[in-house]
């Protein structure tokens, strides 16, 4: 065999060898994902509270507790993450906010909210409708379309559970 031929057959072989180890991970990984959600619906409350402000920030920089950054892996430390500031009763709180709902949360009004310790999934508003904002563009690139592909996966395994 030519040089060239054992060079495309190891390559092809790490190759394969990289999909599998992937797969095998990417299951792992949605498995982990799975039960993270049920154990955050199991958690959730609603919370009325006044959306002081929102905005997209690093982590480090978002003022949240000591515990969360001691959990949170190395990696993900310097990544921005949409953080929202509310008034929960008499406290102010900064929250992490769903990147799915982040567009849609009003800024200076109630909200009634689905929060799952920090982390704010569900909103709702309390006065009336929460006003969609039709002047934004559209989202485009690689980002945009794996939040809708993630959203219509979410809607996908949530009709499969009704049905059975």
């Amino acid at each position: 065999m030519s040089t060239v031929g054992i060079v495309l057959l190891v390559i092809a072989i790490i190759l394969v060898v990289a999909i599998v180890v992937l797969y095998f991970l990417g299951k792992r990984m949605q498995k982990r994902q799975a039960e993270q959600q049920s154990q955050m619906e199991a958690v959730a409350q609603q919370v009325s509270m006044l959306i002081i402000d929102k905005k997209k920030m690093r982590l480090k920089d978002a003022g949240l507790p000591e515990a969360v950054m001691a959990n949170t892996p190395w990696y993900a430390k310097n990544s921005k993450i949409p953080v929202v500031k509310a008034k929960v009763g008499p406290q102010v709180m900064t929250l992490i906010c769903d990147a799915q709902i982040f567009d849609e949360m009003p800024v200076k009004k109630e909200v009634k909210a689905t929060v799952s310790g920090l982390y704010i999934t569900k909103v709702k508003g309390l006065h009336g409708k929460i006003e969609q904002q039709d002047t934004k563009k559209k989202k485009k690139g690689l980002r945009a379309w794996a939040l809708k592909k993630q959203a219509e996966l979410n809607e996908q395994t949530a009709s499969n559970k009704k049905n059975k």
